[in-house]
């Protein structure tokens, strides 16, 4: 354990980390980014990388959709037990346009316009799942492709429950899900316009990923959980990532969902009845 010294000067760090721009902050004055210095822009996506691609449909009008914003806002809530019944290919498909989705491109390589807002319109995220149980896929490592609106298979995985519970650190429950979104942050794509600072950003960009899953799910009738615990070497080893340039700073499990297990939802909690908390 690290001494309660330690840990406080770390706090402290993260504290200063946390807060942006300050105009006393020495470091304000000498800064400048690649952007402002001319150097070229990094690509707007990753390349592909597999030779299979599976394209996504782009019509969600047979989807059984709720769009009233104030049953999903009210209805919002994180799921942990799956019924693990089959996900269709339609609804994967919209979660993936819901959270990284392509509207439009601004010049001829500036930006992409999302479903999410970012700063900057850098997007400097992919995604990738590991897919156990959506209809029409195999099961196996995956990458989406936000400008063709498709999949490219990676490769399959061995114990694939297992690895979903060791990269989630252990979280078995998420094992059961039918696909779980793993996404990672091109760190370049970020510093490029906002150096120094790019780094603060991307945690409020993530977030705004992460709660149009949440609304995409509740919209579907499906369940997720945002997980932040996870072992970043094993998720950058599963999905070929160099660790450094790119890596995982978020997860998600998404899965099928039955009323009738709110119970074991809430057993999850009991502890603070337990504890009297």
């Amino acid at each position: 354990m690290l001494e309660e010294a330690v840990q406080k000067r770390i706090i402290s760090q993260n504290r200063e980390f946390m807060k942006g721009y300050r105009e006393n902050d020495p470091y304000e004055a000498d800064f400048e980014s690649d952007q402002d210095l001319k150097r070229p822009q990094p690509p707007l996506v990753k390349a592909p990388v597999s030779a299979v691609r599976i394209p996504l449909p782009r019509d969600f009008d047979g989807l059984n959709v709720d769009k009233d914003p104030v049953r999903l806002i009210r209805d919002r809530r994180s799921a942990r037990v799956y019924s693990q019944e089959d996900m269709s290919l339609s609804q994967l498909s919209f979660l993936l346009w819901a959270t990284q989705g392509v509207k439009a491109l601004r010049g001829k390589a500036y930006a992409t316009l999302r479903t999410v807002p970012c700063g900057g319109a850098r997007h400097e995220f992919e995604t990738y799942l590991l897919i156990r149980q959506v209809a029409g896929l195999e099961p196996g490592a995956y990458h989406y492709l936000p400008m063709e609106h498709a999949l490219e298979f990676l490769h399959p995985v061995e114990n694939l429950e297992a690895v979903i519970s060791d990269t989630l650190c252990e979280q078995r429950w998420a094992a059961k899900a039918n696909v779980v979104f793993y996404w990672s942050m091109v760190a370049y794509r970020a510093e490029w316009r906002y150096g120094i600072y790019a780094h603060r950003i991307a945690l409020i960009d993530v977030g705004h990923v992460g709660q149009n899953l949440y609304l995409g799910c509740t919209a579907l009738g499906l369940g997720t959980c945002g997980i932040g615990a996870f072992f970043h070497d094993l998720c950058s080893q599963v999905f070929g990532l160099d660790g450094d340039d790119e890596f995982i700073v978020y997860t998600a499990p998404v899965g099928t969902i039955r009323e009738a297990d709110r119970s074991a939802e809430q057993a999850f909690y009991q502890f603070v009845e337990n504890e009297g908390l």
